[in-house]
């Protein structure tokens, strides 16, 4: 006769296990996500090696500069390969390769002028708002300058008259002292 039930049963249930292992496994190789990090620590990995060489002199650092941007454009070209089909992807590799290059390449003239104009205009712009900011500031110190006055003129007020109270009554008592000892 055939295999029992019970067999069958176990049989199956280790065979979807075995299956569903099997599609995470796959769908954590190929998740975008999973590719790029990968290949972000790779690439981290040999940026942390050239690190170490350039590290070591300044003559080794001249010559690391070509391999970092050699190891960068593998690591793009490897990960553009495996996210053909996922556009996400693409879009991630190619924004990650463009920030890669452009930390490479220095500034141009142009662009420090640019810069320097987009400062000069914050703070040709930002100038106004400073000078509201000072008037404000001034006329809260005013007011505070004017309640501090009003206050300690009222703590000496109140001080003398405490002082001229103490005083009377001080002479008041004095005076009941000296009138029991003489009657």
């Amino acid at each position: 006769m055939g295999k029992e039930p019970e067999v069958i049963e176990r049989d199956i249930e280790a065979t979807r296990g075995d299956l569903t292992r099997n599609v995470d496994e796959l769908a954590d190789r190929v998740s975008p996500s999973r590719v790029v990090g990968r290949k972000v620590d790779s690439v981290k990995g040999g940026v942390g090696s050239v690190r170490d060489k350039v590290m070591g002199s300044a003559h080794s650092a001249a010559g690391s500069t070509p391999n970092v941007t050699g190891k960068a454009s593998d690591a793009v070209s490897g990960v553009a390969s495996r996210a053909e089909g996922s556009p996400l992807a693409a879009g991630l590799v190619a924004f990650g390769a463009g920030l890669v290059l452009a930390s490479l390449i220095p500034a141009s003239d142009k662009e420090a002028q640019l810069a320097e104009q987009a400062v000069d205009a914050a703070k040709e712009h930002g100038q106004p708002v400073m000078d509201q900011a000072k008037a404000a500031g001034q006329e809260i110190g005013d007011n505070l300058k004017e309640s501090a006055t009003e206050a300690a003129t009222e703590l000496k007020s109140s001080a003398q008259d405490s002082a001229q109270h103490v005083a009377s009554e001080g002479q008041h008592a004095a005076q009941e002292v000296k009138h029991d000892t003489q009657g």
